[in-house]
């Protein structure tokens, strides 16, 4: 384990209260690093931050943070080099789940989700690539998904996200590494994790198919959700090595390997699911006009 260890060093997790932000602080902590848990939710950061001191896993605070507010962000980075003296890790982790017919999604619908899973992305990586720079070294995790690899049918909005993340990340990672800093990209597949039983996110005006939640989405498609702790090890483990892209766990690069082999395959699964998806899930939860 110890060259998988982050002893000494401090590192950033957005949306860090719970699923798998909060799995990446607990290991984290455990391995020796000090923990900053940021979430929109403070009380809930703040919490899960005391919690992690109780058990005497390492150094742990929580604090408030949006990730759509580029000024917030930075505020929270340069806090935390003032504190720790650097920022070695920054896991842009915060994202919030959407789907549904793509017709009948508005442009405040895409909005919400471009600014959390793409802007907040932007907003790290604007606040914590050029201090990184000055020092000489860091780490930046960016979390996309599976989703970002090969994008799956009803969730068009949310792979569209998650496929800019995981482009954001390669071009970032050529250039970042003349400055000595490093750049990873997380592509995860389906976790527990509380967003899997989220309403739709508050705000966002009705569409015609009834919502469902992410866990009767996969539900449908047969995939079951991992523990959010065994991914978070593999992840590191990932991050320790330096891996470009950390798939996890490896059954969620099952399609993706089908992709990159046999795209015109890979697109038979997809509209296979999308025929499924169709008549099990949508339609039976279409609003009667």
């Amino acid at each position: 384990m110890a060259h998988t260890r982050f002893d000494g060093e401090t590192a950033i997790v957005t949306g860090g209260a719970s699923g798998i932000g909060f799995a990446f602080g607990a290991e984290l902590a455990a391995r020796g690093a000090t923990v900053v848990l940021a979430d929109r939710d403070g009380d809930a950061a703040a919490e899960r931050a005391a919690e992690l001191d109780r058990s005497r896993k390492g150094s742990v605070r929580g604090v408030e943070l949006d990730v759509r507010d580029e000024d917030a962000v930075r505020a929270v980075v340069v806090d935390t080099i003032d504190r720790s003296g650097a920022v070695d890790l920054l896991f842009n982790n915060a994202g919030i789940s959407a789907g549904g017919p793509t017709h009948e999604l508005t442009g405040e619908h895409w909005d919400r989700v471009i600014d959390v899973n793409l802007r907040g992305v932007v907003n790290g990586v604007l606040a914590a690539y050029p201090l990184m720079i000055e020092q000489g070294h860091g780490h930046i995790v960016n979390t996309a998904s599976g989703a970002g690899l090969v994008a799956p049918p009803f969730v068009t909005a949310y792979a569209a996200t998650k496929h800019a993340v995981v482009g954001l990340s390669l071009g970032l990672r050529p250039e970042a590494a003349l400055h000595g800093v490093r750049v990873s990209v997380l592509c995860p597949g389906a976790v527990e994790t509380p967003i899997l039983d989220r309403p739709p996110e508050p705000g966002l005006p009705p569409t015609a198919a009834a919502p469902v939640t992410a866990r009767e989405y996969l539900a449908v498609v047969r995939q079951k959700p991992v523990p959010a702790e065994r991914v978070a090890r593999r992840a590191l483990d990932g991050v320790r090595r330096n891996r470009a892209v950390i798939v996890a766990p490896p059954s969620a690069a099952t399609l993706w390997y089908l992709h990159r082999v046999s795209p015109w395959l890979a697109l038979r699964v997809t509209g296979m699911l999308a025929r499924k998806v169709d008549r099990e899930l949508v339609r039976p939860n279409t609003r009667l006009q």
